[in-house]
């Protein structure tokens, strides 16, 4: 690594010691600094740097100064006494920034938790399965399950189960049994998910020896759980993707709850993916790595059904509930978001003291304005992006970049007065459900309901209590929600993400009616889930209705559920292989960002020809330059590059040297991700 220094201006006339600092910027370099007061390798420190105070990490330590023709200045402070990292963390900390193609400041950065002062954890709040806080009887597949992850100290592991099968105890247990043997355990969960009782679960189990680190903590509360954890105090992690860097010795067991969650990969730099650091962590350490889903990534089934990642199967209920009834609806034709099945079917529920849910994964009022004269579409003036109508706010609003704007009474490019509104959100629909059901008890969960703190947790302990009937929203209903009054789901749009020029769309809507559907009558045989769609012959859909769906002979009998699932993932699966697209590839993407438009296209143009040319010989398709799908957000033009591969140590070693060399203009931003989830 390149040291570099600013000249000094003032500072200690003996300084005691010389330290190596980076910053959380983009330059792939350290910086010499004195300092007066003792340091040690993994404290942080601020620091002068280029007219503006910096907080750094210490990243080496030396008794005298480095030859070089400079002065240097001296460090302002030193925040930490004690190391908040070690050497081998360090090594950690480079894989991250090296694999990620991203500074180690950056990577130390995100890895590490930022407060100034330390303050106590309240409580944690993750909420999966139904668990009890004391350990419960286990049925034989469960038994089994938790046999086959303790039967060897490593190795890489699936808990393939339908939803309501008991997943979680079983990483309890497993987790119990790592900790009985001295290890520590690694509990990682999506975002989505964090909500309550997992990690009440925990705490009744493990007490005091269990942690959390997620970002509805603040920073001093993540410092002092990381504390804890450096202490030894605490030798169970929860938390969502950050806590997979939580500085645990002697680890034994990572746990990848909802493995198939977008959620689990960072989208600024570096943007690594959980599950790939866990892997790293668990061959370094020669821990056990268990992942766990009723819809598995198409990586995780095909790593499945070649034998590089052991499958491990519960196939029942457990809580006394029979996979739902799974009805499709074709909206063609129909007026209004509620089809008159699912209008009978929710009051049918709610007459019968049962409560329902509805999903639709849309916020705000409205999806588009629009234009019956001139067809004139109401776009956001910084973003490639319609406008999204919000009706409680009054305005126009987008969600890339937060810009809103006025409801116009006329057409802004012909001034009609024949305006309106195409599609609808969940405030839409919540607005329309009181109007067709007055009697219900309604409530809706989405970013814009549960703004304000503690909102989230009480329409949750509302719902969970019988005070609501109709709980509707956007994924903070789709998953981990385990209420014992559900017995209708209703997914009011199946076709949201249907249609995204995104080779993983068909993935994502098949995982996503599942787990919604698996909302369903989980303490009863009378479960029902009415999925509505303008597409109903659609595979991912279809697919997904009869993988989430009961047999209509043998309620109980899941293996119709499990061939439909098989058969989706083979037919996914040879698309993929066919395109050449993961799991039988890998894939890089650069993507050029900037104000002016020649600028970045002729940045594109460049990078492509010098990937072009330095990776010639290698089995790579350089694919691109082109718009991205979304082409301008927040006033940025956007080109992508993707290089599709199936010699990934060749080509990133390539990209490396060609990164070395050749840099952006000026204006124009490069952002490289590596394995991405997301193509627009």
């Amino acid at each position: 690594m390149r040291k570099t220094a600013a000249k000094k201006t003032q500072g200690p006339s003996l300084p005691v010691c010389y330290a190596e600092i980076v910053f959380n910027i983009p330059a792939d370099r350290s910086f010499t600094y004195s300092s007066a007061e003792p340091l040690s390798l993994g404290c942080r420190v601020l620091a002068p740097f280029h007219g503006r105070t910096l907080a750094g990490f210490v990243i080496a330590v030396r008794e005298s100064a480095p030859p070089a023709d400079f002065e240097i200045k001296s460090l302002r402070r030193v925040i930490d006494t004690q190391p908040l990292f070690d050497a081998a963390y360090l090594d950690l900390a480079r894989w991250v920034a090296s694999m990620y193609f991203a500074s180690l400041g950056e990577s130390l950065s995100a890895m590490i938790p930022g407060g100034r002062r330390e303050s106590e954890v309240s409580g944690i709040a993750v909420d999966q399965e139904d668990v009890a806080e004391s350990p419960l009887n286990l049925s034989e597949e469960q038994n089994q399950a938790v046999e086959a992850i303790l039967g060897s100290p490593g190795g890489m592991s699936y808990l393939f189960g339908i939803t309501g099968s008991g997943k979680t105890e079983v990483f309890l247990r497993a987790a119990a049994g790592t900790l009985a043997e001295g290890r520590s355990v690694i509990y990682l969960v999506p975002e989505i998910a964090l909500s309550g009782q997992v990690a009440r679960a925990i705490r009744g189990r493990f007490g005091k020896g269990a942690a959390v680190l997620h970002s509805r903590l603040s920073p001093s509360q993540r410092l002092a759980e990381w504390r804890r954890i450096m202490r030894g105090e605490a030798r169970l992690v929860v938390g969502a993707r950050s806590a997979v860097f939580a500085p645990l010795a002697d680890l034994g067991l990572v746990i990848l709850d909802e493995e198939h969650e977008g959620s689990y990969k960072s989208g600024a730099s570096p943007r690594y993916h959980a599950r790939q650091v866990a892997m790293r962590r668990c061959s370094l350490c020669g821990a056990r790595l268990v992942m766990g889903s009723a819809t598995p990534s198409a990586e995780a089934f095909h790593l499945m059904r070649s034998g590089g990642l052991r499958e491990i199967r519960l196939s029942r209920r457990l809580a006394g509930g029979c996979l739902p009834r799974v009805e499709v609806v074709d909206l063609a034709g129909q007026d209004g978001a509620f089809s008159p099945r699912l209008r009978n079917a929710v009051l049918a529920e709610w007459k019968a003291g049962r409560q329902s849910i509805l999903f639709l994964n849309r916020r705000g009022f409205s999806h588009l304005f629009h234009c019956n004269s001139c067809g004139y579409e109401m776009k956001c003036k910084n973003c490639s992006v319609g406008l999204i109508y919000h009706k409680k706010r009054g305005r126009m609003v987008c969600h890339y970049c937060g810009y809103t704007a006025r409801l116009p009474d006329v057409c802004p490019e012909c001034g009609s007065l024949d305006v309106g509104f195409f599609g609808f959100g969940t405030e839409k629909i919540e607005e329309e459900a009181r109007r067709i059901f007055p009697e219900l008890r309604i409530a809706r969960l989405d970013t814009d309901a549960v703004r304000a703190r503690g909102n989230l947790e009480q329409t949750l302990a509302d719902f969970r209590e019988g005070r609501i009937d109709l709980l509707l929203g956007t994924q903070m209903v789709a998953k981990g929600l385990n209420f014992r009054g559900v017995s209708l789901v209703g997914i009011v749009l199946a076709d949201t993400g249907l249609h995204l020029p995104d080779f993983r769309s068909l993935e994502r809507t098949f995982a996503l009616i599942v787990q919604v559907a698996g909302r369903a009558g989980r303490f009863c045989e009378c479960g029902r889930v009415i999925v509505q769609t303008y597409a109903p012959d659609n595979a991912a859909i279809r697919g997904a209705a009869a993988a989430a769906g009961a047999d209509a002979e043998n309620p109980s009998d899941t293996a119709s559920g499990t061939a439909a699932m098989e058969d989706f993932y083979r037919s996914e699966l040879e698309m993929r292989k066919a395109l050449m697209f993961p799991p039988f590839s890998r894939l890089f993407r650069l993507v050029f960002r900037g104000k002016a438009l020649d600028g970045v296209s002729a940045a594109a143009a460049q990078y492509a020809g010098a990937l072009q040319e330095r990776l010639a010989g290698l089995p790579a398709s350089v694919l691109g330059p082109c718009e991205c799908p979304l082409s301008v957000i927040a006033g940025n033009h956007r080109h992508q590059i993707l290089v599709r591969t199936t010699a990934f140590g060749g080509v990133h070693a390539g990209l490396k040297q060609i990164l070395g060399g050749l840099k952006p203009p000026h204006g124009v931003y490069l952002e490289i991700d590596v394995d991405p989830v997301g193509l627009l």
